[in-house]
């Protein structure tokens, strides 16, 4: 029998190597030729070829993520979660010799979504939603560049605004921004239902996200924005979802994903958005619209404190526009002093995001930080949307923060009498001459961006070490042999361990005194700044899912800037500690891996895949756990 599979986890790193590893082992053991793909944090390895997939009787995913599986209809597949791939392969490969095995007809949701494993918390929510914004964010970058660069060069200030002469190649570049943002929408939609259904989910996502972004649809001059979107997006992917669940004659099989599920799920998803959603939204608009009209008169403060929060709500949706179309008529009747402020907090969102990532980088995804450059440049020109990223993947902490940040901004230009002529915002109109008070106009924007980016560290924990990661080495040659900052080349896990590092009487007896006990040992190595600080990014890893890989094993990992120079401390527990091990075990071998927060290169991910691999073999784990002696002990972590 010829089999291939994929494995994967969503941090891409131990349990990825560790269901390749035992279904290798199984797969041999009972005579069967496999080819396992792994899709882990380093990308994909070993990958499966088109003549590879043709010549398999059967197909095993592994996986606590979305795979692509269109590539194996026709074949048949087992999907399961990647814990199952760990602990049970020969039962997994049994099914295909047993007959006990479904052909994949690219239909079929039991096949689509793997059983997840007990210790996989990502919130399924989350996960969906960060599939539409990772294909949204270009269309934003690219959208809010284009019409930034047009406006700057070939903007001319008007009574009516920043205009740009129709016969100009300035229009045709504005035009082109424009084209990008009318994607933005439906392509966060579409790819949500994507995530949620599959390539069924596609077509009724995109579809309602455009309907989302389109008021005239509901007879509304506002439309639903972004937030309409996310809400299209689920709700098509829901419905494909239980079209797909239909039990349906063999012969409309092939239709379902290509007619049936989009056509249906496209007209449910329509009909709901245009006759239940989108009336109630729009009138609610109108009527904030009419209520900040009736303020004008009261507290100018409290007016912006108001007008600040609804820009920055929704950056560019539904509520930012009710508040910009207030300012916009104010300018029509001459008051001025309306728009000052909204033109202000448009731009502290982006602006104050954007210095986040610069001022607190430890808070950030390094593809995070590469946004949040973008995110300062849309702010100078007035786009708001350039917070859109960092809301949509964070939204408890980032939006109030950029409402607070609005809210100061708004209120200091407000009281220091800061009036803007034009239907715009961000620092672009200050330099154009558009604004009245232009230093206090500054001012207000630079503050309100700082209280963004202090709100943002008062509120949003540091990211996870494992997750500042490195994307662009080539191939498993360059993992290896990927120097860190100190130019160690890592070959061997002993490259970076020592006698002195090791210990076969662990005393701690709780899984932080442990670790508390294995810092000292890394201290006196003096490869440490902070043992505190060192501690606390360990447990925040712990927090965020356990080490504890089981079979007595745990591998706690830190990417820190207190970390002078990779190293592993190896220890052992006879007795175990309680590690919170996804099978229950107890933890008895500890591997503890610590790396340079700039460390070049990714070398503790591929040392961490060496481990988990070689810690799949029972008779290496038993070796080490019957040492008697530290040179012993190196001896054998010689061999990784």
């Amino acid at each position: 029998m010829k089999l291939v599979a994929i494995t994967s986890c969503p941090n891409g790193i131990a349990h990825t190597y560790m269901a390749a590893e035992n279904l290798q082992k199984a797969a041999d053991k009972l005579g069967v030729e496999i080819k396992i793909e792994t899709q882990g944090s380093v990308g994909v390895e070993n990958a499966l070829e088109q003549k590879d997939i043709e010549g398999a009787d059967g197909v095993i995913i592994a996986a606590d993520k979305t795979v692509e599986k269109e590539r194996f209809i026709g074949k048949k597949l087992v999907a399961v979660g990647v814990q199952e791939g760990i602990r049970k392969p020969e039962e997994i490969i049994k099914r295909f010799e047993n007959s006990d095995v479904k052909e994949y007809r690219g239909n079929d949701d039991s096949l689509s979504m793997p059983t997840r494993s007990a210790n996989d918390k990502q919130n399924p929510v989350y996960k969906h939603l960060m599939n539409g914004v990772s294909f949204m964010v270009p269309f934003i970058v690219v959208g809010g560049l284009l019409i930034a660069i047009a406006l700057t060069i070939g903007g001319v200030p008007g009574a009516e605004g920043i205009a740009i002469p129709e016969d100009s190649i300035w229009s045709t570049i504005e035009a082109l921004g424009g084209a990008a943002f009318g994607f933005m929408v439906p392509i966060l939609a579409g790819y949500i239902a994507y995530s949620i259904a599959d390539r069924p989910g596609l077509a009724p996502g995109m579809i309602g996200g455009f309907i989302a972004a389109n008021g005239s649809f509901y007879g509304s001059e506002a439309d639903a924005g972004f937030l309409g979107g996310i809400i299209a997006g689920f709700l098509a992917g829901y419905v494909a979802l239980a079209i797909k669940r239909i039990k349906v004659p063999k012969m409309m099989n092939p239709i379902m994903p290509i007619i049936i599920i989009p056509v249906f799920s496209s007209l449910i998803v329509g009909l709901i958005f245009v006759l239940v959603i989108g009336a109630p939204v729009a009138q609610l608009f109108v009527s904030l619209t009419s209520w900040l009209e009736g303020m004008q008169g009261t507290s100018s403060v409290l007016l912006a404190l108001i007008l600040g929060a609804m820009i920055s709500f929704d950056m560019g949706g539904p509520v930012n526009k009710v508040a910009f179309m207030f300012g916009s008529a104010m300018i029509v009747e001459g008051n001025y002093g309306i728009m000052g402020p909204i033109a202000a907090a448009i731009a502290i969102p982006p602006i104050g995001l954007g210095l986040a990532t610069l001022m607190f980088k430890n808070k950030f995804l390094p593809e995070q930080r590469e946004t949040g450059k973008a995110s300062i440049t849309m702010g100078f020109f007035g786009i708001t949307e350039g917070a859109i990223p960092f809301a949509a993947q964070d939204p408890l902490r980032v939006i109030p923060s950029i409402m607070v940040g609005s809210m100061a901004g708004a209120v200091i230009a407000m009281m220091s009498g800061v009036g803007n002529r034009v239907a715009h915002g961000g620092p672009i109109v200050g330099l154009l001459g558009a604004v009245t008070n232009v230093i206090m106009f500054f001012v207000a924007i630079a503050v309100g961006s700082l209280v963004v980016a202090f709100m943002i560290k008062l509120l949003k924990g540091d990211v996870a070490s494992h997750d500042d990661q490195v994307s662009d080495a080539k191939d498993e040659d360059d993992l290896v042999e990927a120097s860190t900052s100190n130019n160690q080349v890592i070959d061997h896990l002993t490259d970076i361990t020592s006698r002195a590092l090791i210990t076969t009487s662990l005393r701690g007896t709780s899984r932080d005194a442990v670790l508390d006990e294995m810092i000292e040992l890394l201290d006196g190595e003096g490869v440490l700044s902070s043992k505190e600080a060192f501690k606390q990014v360990l447990l925040e890893r712990e927090a965020q899912s356990t080490t504890g890989i089981g079979m007595n094993v745990a591998i706690p990992h830190g990417k820190s800037d207190t970390v002078t120079a990779p190293r592993v401390v190896f220890g052992i527990k006879q007795e175990g500690v309680n590690w919170e091990s996804v099978d229950g075990s107890l933890s008895k071998l500890i591997f503890l891996i610590a790396v340079p927060k700039e460390s070049e290169g990714d070398a503790h991910l591929k040392i961490l895949q060496m481990l988990s691999r070689k810690l799949m073999d029972d008779g290496f784990r038993e070796k080490l756990l019957s040492v008697q002696s530290t040179e012993e002990a190196y001896a054998l972590l010689e061999q990784i």
